[in-house]
């Protein structure tokens, strides 16, 4: 089956169409960042989920920004009111 617009069959990749995979990387850390390490695993989580959205234009990225950005911060939150009782 092809599609009306080009010449592929439905369901076929391009070339350089590679998922989501960063953008779930980055949710993960994100979410992970709230608890272990929000410093580490917020910025890394940060710098994946920008390369995902300037790089390589993935659709999570957007997501993964507001995750991993949240964690950064509930986490270190978290790690002051935890260590101040």
């Amino acid at each position: 089956m092809t599609t009306q617009y080009e010449n592929r069959t439905t369901g076929q990749r391009t070339a350089g169409s590679t998922g989501n995979v960063l953008s779930i990387i980055a949710i993960v850390l994100g979410v992970v960042s709230i608890v272990f390490f929000p410093i580490v695993f917020g910025v890394i989580g940060l710098v994946l989920a920008v390369i995902a959205k300037f790089v390589r234009h993935e659709r999570l990225s957007g997501v993964a920004l507001v995750v991993s950005a949240a964690g950064l911060v509930l986490g270190m939150i978290l790690g002051a009111v935890v260590a101040s009782a």
